[in-house]
């Protein structure tokens, strides 16, 4: 346990990183049962009393106050409106109502600043100990401009703890609140700095080891109380959130989106079994080269952080090369780079896609010397499959929807092309699938060749991973083909990635296993 009671006194163990778990029940019992199951994983509960069903009535209200000295951790008690992101409807006086004569005897209480600030509750001690106050200021509109302004206004109050939570629409986002985090620590407060939404899981996972009081989780991932709020069990048991400290070296993805990913899951667990002091975080970008600037590069970036190394997805493989100081030979040819090696003051880049479809396609066919290939589709994955064929001397064409493109693809690497429509495979030894088709999700049914188009070739390659058997998997099953899923490909590249990154080998069989977990844990849509 890192935060306890200590003869009715709420004391703090030295400090170390700490979990807060939301729960928003609506019932007595409920709460009392999600309370049990949250401590299995949290180090805190943090109460949302807004959630709490309106119609209940006193005996109940007084069930909920008995609940607190049993509670099996500590317990930070909110009563949020709705404009900051609380289920009610509460005005100002409602809620100082509430925390000056109908609050719980909770550990630490989060007071809104508008509340912590007014002149009933600040000019009087017999109110709070203000050691246990979290004065918290919510924006889910941005970063505003005058941040600075506002944090120097709250520190103003007595809370001895600030929490700022402000909406990230990228990860360049998470910059001021680092920064924040950091200017609120030197002052002597406490502090509790979150990036709300998916671009800033990277303040929610590394928060705690720059200082954060804690960071937020939810009981499980339907149960999510903001927006890009992940589980205590994932920062737990994926990121290691524990072992995260100054030293630890970051790795990451960069992409658009990047919130199904199951590479995190992967490297993390890579990171574990060899022993590297290492945690690969979700960075989801739209400016590009101001993520590279501000952030990555050790030249111009504005974090004190040990950046190592970041895959590159989807849309960013061929814009990021214009950022990068050295690029591979290979990543030049195929006009992608999907790994980042931060080399001293320089960033290089690299493709190990090409390498991570290549590899299984050998171990399955062999010498692929003169074999008969079909891509279909004419995106980075499609180019990869091409370049990495015609290197083994494959004869090669590109079918897709659009001619344009596809005879602009199979130009660039004296391939052939032919329209999708209507289009047979019968005379192909290899079929490739690598457009998005099939891929969990609203595509799932979908697949760019049917049975009777694939009737007669030999071997049927699906590029998507999630799900592990696609439709187009299954066409090509049903008139005999052999079949390769796109999983093989996911690790194979994680592997060449892990290998820059660290140095040493990946432990390939971890890494399998780590994603065919994270696979079946859940049936959203994921992407590399």
């Amino acid at each position: 346990m890192l935060v306890k009671r200590h003869r009715h006194r709420f004391v703090m163990e030295p400090k170390q990183p700490r979990i807060c778990v939301s729960i928003c029940e609506r019932t007595v019992d409920d709460i009392r049962l999600a309370a049990m199951r949250a401590a299995e994983s949290a180090d805190l509960i943090e109460l949302r009393l807004d959630y709490l069903d309106q119609s209940l009535g006193v005996e109940s209200l007084r069930e909920i106050k008995a609940l607190f000295p049993v509670m099996p951790v500590p317990v930070i008690v909110t009563y949020r409106p709705s404009e900051q992101g609380g289920r009610r409807d509460l005005s100002a006086k409602q809620r100082l109502l509430f925390w000056l004569f109908n609050r719980p005897a909770a550990d630490l209480f989060d007071v809104e600043f508008d509340i912590a600030s007014a002149p009933s509750v600040f000019d009087s001690d017999k109110h709070f100990d203000w050691d246990r106050v979290i004065s918290s200021y919510h924006n889910f509109r941005g970063v505003p401009d005058d941040l600075v302004a506002i944090y120097e206004r709250m520190s103003n109050t007595r809370a001895h703890i600030l929490k700022f939570a402000l909406h990230a629409d990228d990860a360049i986002d998470c910059l001021p609140v680092f920064h924040l985090l950091e200017r609120g620590i030197k002052s002597g407060h406490e502090m509790i700095a979150i990036a709300m939404g998916t671009p800033g899981l990277a303040t929610r996972i590394l928060g705690p080891s720059r200082g954060a009081f804690l960071t937020y989780a939810s009981p499980d991932n339907e149960k999510t109380t903001a927006p890009g709020q992940i589980s205590a069990r994932e920062l737990r048991e994926v990121y290691r959130i524990e072992r995260v400290n100054r030293q630890t070296q970051i790795m990451g993805l960069v992409g658009l989106p990047v919130a199904h990913s199951v590479s995190p899951a992967m490297h993390n667990a890579a990171f574990e079994a060899a022993g590297v002091d290492g945690v690969y975080v979700p960075f989801e970008v739209k400016d590009l080269k101001g993520f590279i600037d501000r952030m990555v590069h050790p030249r111009t970036r504005e974090l004190d952080w040990n950046m190592r190394g970041l895959s590159v997805t989807a849309p960013h493989k061929s814009a990021v090369m214009s950022q990068l100081d050295w690029t591979d030979p290979v990543a030049q040819e195929i006009g992608a780079v999907n790994t980042i090696v931060v080399n001293g003051e320089t960033l290089r880049g690299y493709n190990t896609d090409s390498a991570g479809f290549i590899a299984p396609l050998l171990e399955r066919c062999g010498d692929l010397k003169g074999a008969s290939c079909a891509v279909i589709g004419t995106g980075g994955a499609a180019r990869t499959a091409v370049w990495s064929l015609r290197r083994r001397h494959a004869e090669v064409t590109v079918f897709a929807r659009n001619a344009g493109t596809a005879k602009g693809l199979a130009e660039r690497f004296a391939a052939a092309w032919e329209p999708l429509e209507g289009a047979t495979f019968k005379s192909f030894n290899i079929v490739v699938n690598a457009t998005p088709l099939g891929t969990a999700g609203p595509l799932e049914s979908v697949t760019p060749a049917t049975a009777s188009q694939l009737a007669g070739a030999s071997f049927a390659y699906d590029l998507v991973y999630n799900p592990t058997r696609t439709r187009f998997l299954r066409e090509a099953e049903g008139v005999g083909c052999e079949t390769l899923g796109g999983l093989e490909m996911l690790v194979a590249q994680a592997e060449e990635q892990f290998r820059l990154w660290t140095g040493v080998s990946a432990p390939e069989c971890v890494m399998r296993d780590a994603a065919n977990r994270a696979l079946s844990s859940s049936s959203s849509e994921y992407q590399l």
